[in-house]
């Protein structure tokens, strides 16, 4: 079965639809998968669901599926970066769901192994209790959180061979492969393509059996906050 795919859009292809939860990796505009947001924009498919750590930036990364009014709901951490986010949520444009980040990333990370749902201490006592199941244990109390499962996972790391098998650098790692994990399709873009074989097994952070489809492209790695020293 071959994975490799020639351009975003064509790896993208037959899988886009209205009304998709797609999973998103990624930390702030860290190991973000530019080329399948660019692509997933240009398709002009609508009331999207997000499933990601924060929100991009009002240029770039998911922040363009908000410019072009594409994207519904949004599950995610930190999303402060990003003031049409901001003015749309504000204006009850956009659904807001939000989660504690450890609790986002363990959602995914149980949709993946097939875990409908477990409970965690993280939120009681706050408004990301409300609604939600309680339950103690121990004499501690916890609340219920649900497995994401999401239609669709985009994701981006450094290195795969063709078959899938990939790493991924750093801040990158954070959130990618729970996020290609949860998702009954995975689309991958990654820096480079090797043949099996050439990247050593003990150093891959996640196995090709979850990435179904998989670019090679040129990306931008933008700085969310540039900081420098002083001459």
């Amino acid at each position: 079965m071959n994975k490799v795919y020639g351009t975003a859009a064509e790896a993208l292809d037959g899988i886009l639809h209205d009304d998709m939860l797609i999973a998103a990796g990624g930390f702030g505009l860290c190991g973000i998968p530019e080329l399948l947001l660019q692509a997933i924009k240009d398709s002009g498919v609508k009331d999207l669901t997000f499933a990601s750590n924060n929100a991009g930036v009002d240029d770039f990364g998911i922040g363009i599926l908000l410019q072009s009014r594409q994207v519904k709901k949004m599950m995610s951490s930190y999303v402060g970066e990003n003031a049409e986010f901001m003015r749309q949520y504000l204006s009850g444009e956009l659904e807001l769901e939000f989660n504690p980040q450890g609790t986002l990333a363990e959602r995914m990370r149980a949709g993946g192994a097939g875990i409908p749902g477990f409970y965690t201490k993280t939120g009681v006592g706050t408004q990301v209790a409300e609604g939600k199941e309680q339950k103690d244990f121990d004499g501690e109390t916890y609340i219920l959180e649900r497995g994401i499962f999401a239609d669709l996972s985009i994701v981006k790391a450094w290195k795969a061979d063709t078959t899938g098998n990939c790493i991924f650098r750093k801040t990158a790692r954070n959130f990618n492969p729970p996020a290609a994990m949860c998702g009954k399709i995975c689309v991958m873009e990654v820096e480079e393509i090797v043949e099996p074989g050439e990247l050593d097994p003990d150093h891959i952070h996640l196995p090709g059996i979850y990435v179904h489809r998989l670019i090679q492209g040129e990306h931008e790695k933008r700085i969310e906050q540039r900081t420098t020293r002083a001459a």
